[in-house]
């Protein structure tokens, strides 16, 4: 790829479209992406190169052109330079919407998993000093700081706004007396006053204790004691409200036998066994293991196993009735999941601080035959772009597993319009027309095929697959192959009445059954000119679509169905696609109450106007 003309140190003027995956915001610049430290999605910023890389760049704003109504002055003398914050640039209540997105966009992305509950962000009691844990770079002379993500460069810090007081404090007496170490790490109990410091320094010149093992924590009016290496929720007030929303969305009655995986020193395990019958604790690290039994010494119903999760689920000789994983950042070992889907425990809460391994983790488990019922996010780290997650599962025998294939976003939104939880699973399945066959023959062939590509590659639910062509002349047209080739299309139909064909293949997983069947309505396009032709594709509306044209395009308005069922138009039948389930004994929920169109067999379940 050829790099663009410009060097580090220059200024562009960019247009920020999006977010990106650590914060930054997102532009284009010769054909480049450009990863903008300071914007947010929406502005025109002029913007310093910092790095040039084979195929990004990265930047950071000097100027903003076209302000968003959501920025706002960051507070923090060093915001900018040490990169540890990303958003405080933004409006706090802007910060919890970008996270929500955030949350649902991989969601789609990675697990193809689309219409989720996903709840509003619980947002953090304090936007700032909310942190009981920072880790330090040492530099010059024994100053202590943060390193910028980007330039690498050392920035000395005087006070952190998002550390407790008792940290910042700290800083102060160790500030510039630490040139006998690289790094330095301080945690502080804000509620209990305890502190640790690691590693121990021998300055005479430093008057606070250092090098202890462990300090005290609490949550709520349960204190831990946390060694050195051990996790600990950094933000403690948060804490509290992951161990209330575990409790409703559990819905624990007391009778439960609950494993906690990744337990850590046993905060989880600690604050959740008075509502439960019994809490086996799973945990690798003997440091928190240690912290664990004296943290539970007066809890009588829980037991600890040290051990990695997956072994220890693997060897599990009877079936929970909840597990909870509190996973690192990279998320639960794939073994661990395949024993959990073996085991089925009937409940699972995933509490998670990445949305990309917690979607591409309950890919696996939706896979597996989990439901996934809701994700409740809450901020833990303001001014950042990390996000916490806490997403509750349930097994089901009898909740069917969907899954569509095709990446074709408008049969995805005709399934959402049904309220179902569903997974998009793309087929690459090539799209021809044999030889005397018809076009109905045509897609109902496409539609079988496409479907049981994306079956091989499952391991149990219900596999729709289609495929539509408008039919002009007895003869299918497909999608065109190019611009010329469009503007062919639409100048052929132009005036004309044709048909457009749906074939829709149900195929049954476990079993191999499926059942195929089409759908034909009746279409009439307009006298449409050819201003309007190029003005549709110039919006590229044409490219993925069979005839070049969709009927739904608001824009264009191309014609009108003038008998049949309107959503089969659009690409999927919905009407057909309910009778078809109901052989397999599913039933499907059906959305909003809507009028039957003309040949439906069924009542339609979905509403639309016919004409655009």
């Amino acid at each position: 790829m050829i790099k663009p003309e410009v060097k580090k140190g220059d200024h562009i003027t960019l247009t920020l479209t999006s977010w990106g995956r650590l914060g930054e915001a997102m532009a284009q610049h010769e054909d480049l992406d450009v990863f903008v430290l300071g914007g947010i999605p929406g502005e025109t910023v002029t913007a310093e190169i910092l790095r040039i890389y084979r195929r990004y760049m990265t930047a950071q704003v000097v100027q903003v052109i076209d302000r968003s109504e959501y920025r706002t002055d960051p507070p923090c003398p060093y915001y900018g330079d040490c990169t540890g914050c990303q958003w405080q640039h933004v409006k706090y209540s802007e910060q919890l919407n970008s996270k929500h997105r955030r949350v649902s966009d991989a969601l789609g992305r990675i697990a193809g998993l689309f219409n989720q509950n996903i709840h509003p962000v619980i947002p953090s009691p304090n936007e700032y000093e909310y942190r009981n844990h920072a880790r330090f770079t040492v530099g010059p002379s024994g100053s202590l700081g943060f390193v910028n993500r980007e330039t690498r460069q050392f920035v000395k810090i005087d006070s952190c706004m998002l550390m407790h007081k008792k940290i910042n404090d700290i800083l102060g007496q160790l500030q510039g007396h630490c040139i006998e170490t690289t790094q330095l790490a301080i945690r502080a109990g804000k509620y209990t006053g305890d502190f640790l410091i690691q590693p121990t320094l021998k300055n005479p010149q430093i008057s606070v204790v250092t090098g202890q093992k462990h300090y005290l924590e609490s949550v709520g009016t349960t204190s831990f004691q946390v060694a050195s290496p051990s996790f600990f929720q950094v933000n403690v007030e948060q804490a509290a409200q992951i161990i209330n929303i575990l409790r409703q969305t559990l819905n624990l009655r007391g009778d439960e036998i609950l494993v906690d995986a990744y337990a850590g020193v046993g905060t989880l395990a600690i604050l959740l066994a008075p509502f439960v019958k019994t809490v086996l604790a799973i945990e690798e690290s003997s440091a928190a293991i240690k912290d664990a039994h004296l943290n539970a010494s007066t809890v009588t119903n829980i037991s600890f196993l040290e051990g990695k999760t997956e072994e220890v689920l693997f060897k599990l000789e009877y079936v929970p009735d909840v597990v909870v994983l509190d996973p690192p950042r990279k998320g639960c070992e794939a073994n661990a999941l395949a024993s959990l889907i073996n085991i089925r425990p009937p409940r699972i809460a995933y509490v998670s601080c990445d949305p990309d391994s917690l979607a591409r983790d309950l890919k696996i488990l939706v896979e597996g035959g989990y439901s996934l019922q809701q994700i409740q996010p809450l901020d833990m780290f303001p001014q950042t772009h990390h996000i916490e997650c806490i997403a509750s599962l349930t097994y089901d025998q009898i909740t069917p597993k969907i899954i569509l294939a095709s990446g074709s976003p408008r049969r995805l939104d005709l399934l959402s319009q049904m309220n179902l939880n569903f997974q998009v699973i793309s087929s690459d399945i090539p799209e021809y027309h044999l030889e005397n066959e018809s076009a109905e023959e045509m897609t109902r062939r496409l539609s079988f095929e496409k479907a049981s590509a994306v079956s091989q590659d499952v391991t149990e639910g219900y596999v729709i697959g289609a495929d539509s062509t408008v039919v002009w002349q007895d003869l299918p047209i497909g999608k065109p192959t190019d611009i010329d080739d469009a503007r062919r299309m639409l100048r052929e139909l132009r005036g004309t009445k044709h048909e457009v064909t749906t074939g829709v293949t149900i195929i049954e997983v476990k079993s191999g059954r499926h059942i195929t069947d089409s759908m034909t309505s009746n279409i009439t396009l307009r006298e449409y000119s050819d201003q309007e032709i190029e003005e549709s594709i110039g919006r590229g509306t044409p490219m993925d679509k069979a005839g070049a044209y969709a009927i739904q395009d608001e824009l264009f308005k191309p014609g009108e169905m003038t008998n049949g069922c309107y959503t089969n138009v659009i690409g999927l039948p919905l009407c057909r696609l309910n009778e078809m389930f109901t052989k397999f004994g599913v039933e499907l929920p059906t959305g909003p109450n809507i009028e039957s169109t003309i040949n439906c067999r069924i009542q339609c379940p979905f509403q639309g106007n016919s004409k655009l």
